[in-house]
């Protein structure tokens, strides 16, 4: 007879990472014939020094409090680094998820003034979904139609990466370059929304339907259960004349706000990245748009599949306003 399978969060998680992680990341033997993904749940259970039993009753959720004695033990069997060890300890220690702020969709005055006042600094606001919030000028030099006011930067990020895809050449190897940050970004923005939103949020549940329903990608990944804030990295952008720039990036979360984070972009001085941001403040608004515009035909010919899917994603967060 077999087990049935859980379905709460934290044996979903527990089963989705001992998937992942290999015997011999272990230092366990590969014995020929072996078809376990991953790891088998008894490996766990003697990486961590507990019964299998045990470890069992975790997984399939009939031990819904284990002690973080038992936590960390699973998280050294599994790999886990600090920030997934964390969001285990919130699946083992579910809270009520609190919005000290109501969740309308808005920034406060204070976040929209800075913004304003940042002249040299592109950046942007986004929720916990991915949501963006808010957003000043240099952004529209940057973003090429992802980072709009309004919209879900998860679903339009998905549709021009997969329009961009169906139209590239697979022997062309800036095509395959920029597919492959492509899929990095968009691991680490599904890794974000699933450490930071709340799994009971029906406005999450429709972007996770949306998205499964259409990328095969997406279903992919999430599947994984990654977990892990987005903080800081190098984002890749096409500003014309310039070409493509990497520009640093760091995200801060917004205090107080309820779950909002604002991302800046810099460059250190002197790099293409400070020069094209210089480039940039200096045009009017609009001409700064039409230099964030993507040189490809092939992301330009996205935008009516990103506007349709930007209406959905507009009428999710009004929705839940």
């Amino acid at each position: 007879m077999g087990v049935a399978r859980n379905t709460t969060p934290l044996g979903e998680y527990l089963r989705a990472r001992r998937e992942q992680v290999q015997p011999h990341q272990v230092g366990l033997e590969v014995l020929p014939g072996r078809r376990v993904p991953g790891l088998r749940r008894e490996e766990v259970a003697e990486l961590a020094g507990m019964s299998p039993d045990y470890y069992l009753r975790i997984e399939q959720g009939r031990d819904r409090r284990p002690s973080e004695q038992v936590l960390s033990a699973l998280a050294r069997a599994l790999l886990l680094d600090e920030d997934s060890f964390q969001y285990l300890v919130r699946l083992a220690r579910p809270r009520p998820f609190v919005r000290r702020v109501p969740h309308d969709g808005s920034v406060s005055r204070g976040v929209a003034q800075l913004l304003a006042q940042w002249s040299h600094t592109p950046a942007y606001v986004t929720d916990a979904n991915q949501n963006i919030l808010a957003a000043n000028p240099l952004v529209d030099g940057l973003g090429s139609g992802v980072l709009v006011p309004g919209t879900n930067m998860l679903i339009t990020s998905f549709e021009s990466y997969a329009v961009y895809r169906a139209n590239s050449d697979p022997a062309n190897a800036e095509d395959v370059e920029i597919i492959t940050e492509w899929e990095g970004t968009l691991r680490e923005m599904i890794a974000a929304m699933r450490y930071h939103g709340d799994p009971d949020d029906p406005q999450l549940q429709e972007i996770v339907g949306a998205l499964s329903a259409r990328h095969q990608f997406f279903r992919t990944v999430w599947a994984e259960h990654d977990a892990k804030p987005y903080v800081s990295g190098v984002k890749r952008a096409f500003v014309a004349p310039l070409g493509w720039v990497d520009f640093r990036w760091q995200t801060l979360e917004v205090p107080r706000s309820g779950g909002q984070f604002i991302t800046m972009f810099f460059g250190d001085p002197g790099s293409a990245a400070a020069q094209a941001i210089a480039y940039l403040a200096a045009l009017p608004p609009r001409a700064q748009a039409v230099a964030g515009g993507v040189e490809s035909a092939s992301l330009n010919r996205a935008m009516p599949a990103i506007d349709a899917l930007s209406t959905g994603a507009k009428t999710m967060m009004a929705s839940s306003s």
